[in-house]
């Protein structure tokens, strides 16, 4: 292996002294990038949303990346090696060089195979487009004063003023489709006096097939509407008129309804020979088995379309998204058929699916200081248990963390903290709420019940349990929008045991010992999620608020028999019971810079207040920082809270490493750099902080005043393979400012880069 490194080293170091043109076809010139893109007037003549789109389009076909471009671009190069290689090898008739050529060479780009006029032409039509009816593009071929074998290009843009509506008039409508047109003019792409665009004509063109489909008109479609311009009548103007084709089919220009519907189920592998008919309401149900393998009433109630009702194209992919979220079949088809009269009939396909899903998480992380942490998460789901589109789930987690410094106890890989638990729910396709109607629910909804239990091992210190159960609604009125209402959590905090070590610190200290006492906790909690990661928008985001609301409903019955709201050590159960407020929100970008390069960015902040029977929230709701999918060069709960950091003896607990108050922000460049492979360059910034002062955790208060130095800082890098069914991240994390006093003066506090850096290998991006 040594000595074929060794041959390549040697052969590259001689190719360097190879030309990168010797070999070229003959007459041949080699392009070298884009020296320059010039628009003459883009500050008078494209300062427009549209006069942007144009020059970004116009960019985008004078573009050509050269050898050896640096990500993509068309303008800077790095090493060619691979035309050193090509070069030195490519008329090779040696096997061994043949495999060099093979392996390394890259071919090379040659100025005809850009072709600059050509690429002028495509530009000079996209002005056209764009309302630039007098633009031009011209190109400029600079030969190389070293090679004249070498050439870059520079192109020139004139866009001349724009073309702007003059009048826009919507003519030859029926008075039905007149009706809706009208009534929608406000959501128009073409506007009066705004500059001409073909891609808004199309986007128009688009909205008003759309719109007539949703209106029942089932056999509109986008090109059977037509454009007549004028722009003699009032120079640099357009007069134009939009209207339908002459002499479309009768059945184009009339409304549609739904008549009969017909379901046919099908499993993979089954005879066409062998299958029943059930006539149920107005459905036809024709199926499989000795029993229908999906109840009707449950394709009924996720059928946005109904016999009698106007046909809609919004309404049918409605219908399909509802019946692709029972998690029941592989897939759906729908497709219509005239019946008689202005009648629809509709026609239900869809085969099932395998009634079983199993999904494996793995995620890992490690540390300077030696710890080490992965963890793990399986999931069994039953899908379709009752034949109603219900899943029964069952998920078993653990993860684990131990550490190799022999310091901490005397011996080498001491254990120092696992968690194991597990979770049952079962979720519903429906809402169970007697004032929801399911014609409020556009698109799937659904009630979920789950137990869950787990328990925390902290090696030397104490061993928790955490059991409870909840039942949740999931609402979704918009394709964007998610409500999330549990009106109902019980879980319940045990210390099953601890050292005497955990004794001594929380004896010291009183408020990390309410934390840690047995107690339940009953809360209601809301969260409403934005999300159009799923729309055609260019950049994404995903946003949501939660608030969580713990023991004011049993206050307030404590109150009704007598009792005082701030009075302490009210017990349920012959526990004390949590009483508190938390609010949490989180919100992240992703920002299309092109189609290989994106930023993404996140930002989260969360607070939780005691009050009435608690004076410290509980240990499991509160706040703490870093580790794989957050502050990527600290591990899981080694920052806070503030400016506080918890002695040697104690460090390794994580107990008093947590907070009622939390800011974390990050942003990560992701760029493609190969094949699957894609880089990452990330800041990550954030910590967490006290709401009350803690004479036992000094520096851990929020306060404005020591905010700026409180806040932990990390930069760092990464790689992500996409498999397209998962993705895998390696990152390192670098530090570049503790929260804390590390005995080194000024910003970069970080007492050696050794002891500043994590590396981390997960599942997924991190946000």
């Amino acid at each position: 292996m040594k000595k074929t490194l060794f041959v390549i080293t040697i052969l590259s170091l001689t190719l360097l002294s190879c030309s990168t043109t010797r070999n070229l076809p003959e007459g041949e010139t080699l392009y070298t990038g884009i020296k320059k893109i010039t628009v003459v007037d883009q500050k008078t003549n494209a300062a427009t949303p549209i006069g942007d789109e144009a020059v970004t389009e116009i960019t985008a076909a004078l573009s050509c990346p050269p050898n050896a471009s640096i990500a993509g671009s068309s303008k800077y190069r790095g090493i060619p090696f691979g035309l050193w290689w090509y070069n030195g090898f490519v008329n090779s008739k040696s096997r061994i060089g043949k495999w060099f050529f093979k392996t390394f060479a890259s071919t090379p780009v040659l100025l005809s195979d850009v072709n600059p006029t050509l690429r002028t032409q495509v530009a000079s039509s996209r002005l056209q487009n764009y309302g630039y009816f007098n633009g031009k593009v011209t190109e400029e071929i600079i030969p190389s004063k070293r090679n004249p074998r070498k050439a870059k290009v520079s192109y020139t843009v004139t866009l001349g003023n724009p073309m702007l509506y003059d009048s826009i008039e919507y003519r030859n409508f029926s008075p039905g489709e007149d009706r809706f047109i009208s009534g929608t003019l406000r959501k128009s792409n073409i506007v009066k006096g705004e500059q001409f665009s073909v891609p808004n004509l199309t986007a128009e063109r688009n909205r008003l097939s759309a719109l007539l489909r949703d209106n029942g008109y089932y056999y509109y479609q986008s090109n059977y509407i037509t454009y007549s311009a004028d722009t003699i009548n009032n120079p640099g103007y357009i007069s134009l008129r939009v209207e339908p084709q002459k002499g479309l089919p009768a059945d184009t220009r009339k409304p549609w309804y739904i008549g009969s519907t017909t379901l046919r189920i099908t499993k993979p592998g089954t005879s066409a020979l062998n299958y029943d008919t059930l006539r149920f309401r107005n459905l036809t149900y024709i199926y499989n088995g000795e029993k229908p393998p999906v109840r009707p009433g449950t394709i009924l109630r996720n059928m946005q379309l109904r016999r009698g009702a106007l046909y809609s194209q919004e309404r049918q992919s409605m219908t399909l998204s509802q019946l692709s979220s029972l998690n029941i079949f592989n897939g759906v088809n729908l497709s219509f058929a005239p019946q008689n009269g202005d009648t629809l009939g509709m026609n239900i396909t869809a085969q099932l699916g395998k009634p079983y899903d199993f999904t494996f998480e793995l995620n890992a992380t490690t540390k300077s200081n030696d710890q080490i942490g992965p963890g793990s998460k399986i999931t069994l789901s039953r899908n379709n248990i009752f034949r109603g589109g219900e899943t029964l789930k069952f998920s078993l987690l653990g993860s684990y963390e131990w550490q190799t410094d022999s310091e901490v106890r005397g011996k080498e890989s001491v254990i120092n903290s696992w968690e194991i638990g597990s979770n049952v729910s079962l979720t519903f396709p429906r809402i169970f709420f007697p004032l929801i109607h399911r014609r409020y629910l556009r698109f799937p909804s659904s009630t979920s019940f789950s137990i869950y239990g787990n328990q925390l091992n902290r090696s030397g210190f104490f061993k928790m349990v955490h059991v409870g159960g909840e039942a949740t609604y999931t609402l979704k009125p918009k394709q964007t929008t998610t409500h999330k209402i549990t009106p109902f959590r019980l879980t319940y905090d045990m210390l099953q045991r601890t050292t005497a070590k955990f004794d001594s610190i929380i004896s010291a200290n009183r408020s990390i010992a309410n934390s840690f006492r047995d107690q339940f906790i009953p809360a209601m909690q809301y969260s409403i999620t934005y999300d159009n990661t799923a729309t055609t928008h260019r950049n994404k985001t995903w946003w949501e608020n939660s608030i969580t609301s713990s023991g004011n409903i049993v206050s307030l019955a404590f109150c009704a028999f007598g009792e005082k709201w701030d009075e302490k050590n009210k017990n349920i159960f012959e526990n004390p019971y949590a009483q508190f407020l938390k609010f949490t929100t989180e919100v992240r970008n992703l920002f299309r810079i092109d189609s290989r390069n994106h930023i993404a960015t996140r930002f989260m902040a969360g607070a939780i207040a005691s009050y009435g029977n608690s004076t410290t929230a509980p240990y499991s709701e509160q706040f703490y920082i870093g580790g794989a999918n957050s502050l990527r060069a600290f591990t899981v709960r080694s920052l806070g809270p503030g400016s506080y950091h918890p002695a040697d003896a104690t460090r390794y607990s994580y107990l008093d490493e947590t907070g009622t108050m939390k800011l974390e922000a990050n942003i990560e460049y992701r760029a493609r750099l190969f094949g699957n492979l894609q880089g990452a360059l990330f800041v990550d910034a954030g910590n967490i902080w006290l709401l009350r002062e803690d004479k036992e955790r000094p520096g851990g208060k929020f306060t404005i005043k020591d905010f700026a130095d409180q806040i932990a800082l990390n930069t760092g890098f990464g790689l992500r393979y996409d498999l397209q069914f998962l993705v895998l991240r390696f990152d390192v994390g670098i530090a570049l400012h503790y929260p804390y006093d590390t005995g080194k003066s000024g910003y970069y506090n970080i007492p050696s880069f050794g002891k500043g850096y994590a590396w981390h290998f997960a599942i997924g991006y991190p946000f």
